[in-house]
């Protein structure tokens, strides 16, 4: 069993874009989910409350200056360069609302596990997912509501309701569990990353099983936008650490960090309070930035290792 989540781990990134495909192709496949995808994102986030490491996060806090420069920048770079392309004239309402949700999510778990394979600073990776989640629940919905509500109603307190069911309650849950699973902790923790990849597979081929008619009309520029917002991202990221004076490691943390949204918290929320047309930015996004950041982790760990022998401060 632990070989099987541990494949779907790894795999996230071709695995979910086959499920993508099969999805398009075959939207029955994932249509039958259409109640449960809430069901599923809890789930990724009761594997993350799981996972976490409450000692990391104390590390990474006696620098509170750091960490909140970082969820700073997490709120504010990756909303802005949302709604920029969002303004794209030629997408639809809910196109252009969908962009925005993806922009204003916490970043992703994958992006810990990708700032790990990277060799990047680890507890500043977690730390920062973990305080952007817990701040999202206020946080994402007045950013939806304010970038978005020109371009479609926002009911912020619904918002905000799915956010703390499907978002903050799992992931407490998950710490609060961590105690009564003793020896078998690590068994767990050794699954969760392979559940948690399997609900975002499910999710994001939902909703490109929902907006299949729409997809052959839209699918180019949407994904053009998908990849500007991702790479400026990681571009901007990368800048704004230099400028704020942090060292190496914590460079390529905050680089992946931005660039890699909770695309399936995106789609979960586009989902359950707009059109399904909504969803397609963030199913796309879940797909793209996986790849980007996996086929970035080895050049950026080469680039690390480079800069350790060379005396850099890492």
């Amino acid at each position: 069993m632990q070989k099987i989540f541990a494949f779907i781990a790894n795999q996230l990134a071709v695995l979910t874009l086959t499920g993508a495909v099969a999805a398009y192709f075959y939207p029955p496949l994932f249509l039958l989910f259409k109640d449960y995808f809430l069901w599923f994102f809890a789930a990724t986030m009761f594997a993350l409350g799981l996972v976490l490491d409450v000692s990391d996060l104390k590390t990474e806090l006696v620098n509170p200056k750091r960490v909140a420069l970082g969820v700073l920048s997490q709120f504010s770079v990756m909303p802005l360069l949302a709604y920029m392309v969002a303004q794209y004239p030629g997408f639809s309402p809910a196109i252009a609302i969908g962009f925005i949700i993806v922009g204003c999510a916490p970043g992703a778990m994958a992006s810990n596990v990708i700032v790990y394979l990277a060799g990047g600073a680890l507890a500043f990776s977690v730390t920062l997912t973990t305080v952007a989640t817990l701040m999202s629940p206020l946080v994402t919905p007045l950013l939806v509501k304010w970038l978005g509500g020109a371009i479609l109603p926002v009911e912020f307190v619904p918002l905000m309701l799915t956010i703390l069911k499907t978002v903050l309650l799992p992931l407490l849950i998950g710490l609060y569990v961590q105690k009564w699973l003793g020896r078998h902790l690590q068994t767990a923790r050794n699954l969760a990353p392979g559940i948690a990849a399997l609900a975002i597979i499910v999710i994001c081929s939902y909703a490109v099983a929902a907006n299949q008619q729409r997809i052959s009309e839209m699918v180019v520029p949407v994904i053009l936008g998908v990849v500007l917002v991702n790479i400026l991202g990681y571009v901007i990221g990368w800048y704004l650490a230099r400028l704020y004076g942090f060292t190496h490691l914590y460079r390529v943390t905050l680089m992946i960090e931005l660039g890699m949204q909770n695309a399936g918290m995106g789609v979960a929320l586009a989902l359950k309070h707009f059109p399904a047309e909504s969803a397609l930015p963030g199913a796309l996004f879940a797909v793209w930035c996986i790849l980007t950041a996996a086929l970035a982790s080895g050049w950026l760990r080469r680039r690390i290792a480079v800069s350790k022998y060379s005396g850099e401060s890492v």
